[in-house]
């Protein structure tokens, strides 16, 4: 956007727009909508996608590596996270066979939604001033580069846990007994409507609520991070360099790093809380009413 003069509305809202299929990359038009599943993202497609491949070739370097012997640092943090997933693994689901399935798929949540949530810390405005400038040649462009601040990407996360948790449902109980207990739990079979619509909601929610929780945190920590890049902004077109306000700078860089300090643990805490309900969610299809 050189050469134009915009305001922190402006920044703040060329930067929440994704690169979507239907932008207009010429003059740099998104969507103004939050979400909007008519089109794609094309930019969130390919950070996930790239993140995964990332996380998929870290994970198999680990295993790989791995030594009966003393082990590395690498190794021995990758030991340190795989015992954290299985024991809670083992302590939600009782399954022992679904188990061999459920904690890896938990360690390749947590992995790949770290890795995405992690573009975060990244400047704001890094990849997409490359993008602009050195690739496209267009200062309009958009392009976002952190995946889970895109509810498309967080929703279709949550829905594959759905998939799974039905399937689970399928396998343990029947289709049968599953479609028994939809119409007569949780208050008997001679409220079979209210029972099929409660379950319906549930589900409906369980799966809105997983998507939207991660959505939200790490929407809401892009918006800080652009927020205090606009400080910067601020102390950089405050007037010459005689007269560059330093409280300004210092507030900047303090709140900068103070913010970016805690959001590691927002970035950790989200990957884990995403993985925690969907072993929660999993381990209720294994459970009969």
């Amino acid at each position: 956007m050189a050469g134009d003069k915009i305001t922190a509305t402006d920044y703040i809202t060329h930067h929440l727009q994704s690169l979507t299929s239907l932008s207009d990359v010429t003059k740099g038009q998104g969507l103004d909508n939050i979400a909007d599943f008519s089109f794609i993202n094309i930019d969130a497609i390919f950070f996930s996608v790239l993140l995964g491949v990332i996380g998929s070739f870290l994970l198999l370097r680990g295993a790989k590596k791995a030594t009966a012997g003393v082990p590395g640092r690498f190794q021995a943090a990758v030991e340190i996270l795989f015992e954290f997933v299985d024991d809670m693994c083992k302590s939600i689901i009782h399954n022992e066979q679904s188990r061999k399935a459920i904690a890896p798929l938990g360690l390749t949540l947590f992995v790949w939604i770290f890795l995405m949530n992690a573009m975060d810390m990244l400047p704001v405005d890094l990849f997409p001033w490359l993008w602009q400038n050195i690739i496209t040649g267009n200062h309009h462009a958009l392009l976002r580069i952190v995946p889970t601040a895109d509810l498309n990407t967080t929703l279709a996360l949550a829905i594959g846990v759905l998939v799974i948790c039905i399937y689970y449902n399928i396998k343990i109980k029947g289709v049968r007994g599953w479609i028994h207990e939809l119409f007569s739990a949780p208050f008997g079979a001679k409220l079979a409507p209210a029972n099929f619509l409660l379950n319906l909601v549930e589900f409906l929610s369980k799966t809105v609520s997983h998507g939207m929780r991660l959505f939200g945190n790490m929407y809401a920590g892009e918006l800080v991070f652009l927020l205090i890049a606009l400080l910067g902004g601020a102390w950089a077109s405050s007037g010459s360099v005689e007269v560059l306000d330093p409280i300004l700078f210092g507030f900047h860089i303090l709140a900068g790093l103070a913010w970016a300090i805690f959001h590691i643990l927002v970035i950790t805490l989200q990957a884990f809380i995403f993985m925690a309900l969907a072993f929660v969610y999993i381990g209720q299809a294994h459970d009969a009413h």
